[in-house]
């Protein structure tokens, strides 16, 4: 009985995830951490911009849960 090699599948390049990062609040200085570079502190309520983040946001039309027929059609009954 011979074995015949398996073919080599180049992998899929996903891009990648989100990244954790940390940073001192701006207005207590608490450490907190966020995604991408947007942070929201849980101790004073401070909120970074969005547009400070490390990425662009997704869009709507990205998600896999958009709709076309728009938002009221993921409303609950």
């Amino acid at each position: 009985m011979s074995v015949r090699p398996v073919p080599s599948v180049p992998p899929v390049l996903l891009p990648p995830g989100p990244e954790i990062t940390y940073a001192e609040c701006r207005q207590c200085g608490t450490l907190i951490a966020g995604l991408d570079g947007r942070y929201s502190c849980g101790v004073c309520g401070w909120v970074n911009h969005h547009s400070e983040g490390h990425r662009p946001l997704p869009r709507a039309e990205d998600d896999i849960d958009h709709t076309a027929g728009g938002a009221r059609d993921n409303w609950l009954s």
